[in-house]
């Protein structure tokens, strides 16, 4: 399973990389392949700011329905427009064409409270 060693993870399968004060978010090969096949994305928070930990969106699979959670607090500027008409881009390529929304961050030091890929390979048993 992959984990790019850049990003960092929550323990809620999402996965962040920043650069500077902007930040892109997704979720984690892991949580793509315990959801099964995704039918929709949906994401109703661009432009605003958002605290760590608030929902963002919501992923709908054919099992089940998960909520969307921010690694770190920002403003969503930003979600993947490739989502809307083809889902499954998620399952297929989560940390590329994938990536679920785009963020400024508002306090960058949170980014050192996420896990590393080694820590959450361990929290995945992978």
């Amino acid at each position: 399973m992959n984990f790019p060693a850049n990003f960092k993870y929550t323990k809620d399968h999402e996965w962040i990389n920043a650069e500077g004060d902007m930040a892109t978010i997704g979720i984690t090969e892991f949580a793509q392949g315990e959801l099964g096949d995704i039918v929709f994305v949906e994401i109703e928070t661009i432009g605003n700011s958002l605290q760590k930990e608030e929902v963002f969106g919501t992923i709908e699979a054919v099992k089940t329905v998960s909520d969307l959670f921010m690694p770190v607090s920002g403003e969503v500027l930003e979600s993947n427009p490739a989502i809307e008409s083809n889902p499954e881009v998620v399952n297929k390529n989560p940390y590329g064409d994938g990536w679920l929304i785009k963020i400024r961050l508002t306090n960058p030091s949170e980014l050192s409270t996420l896990l590393s890929a080694e820590e959450y390979k361990l929290l995945t048993g992978h």
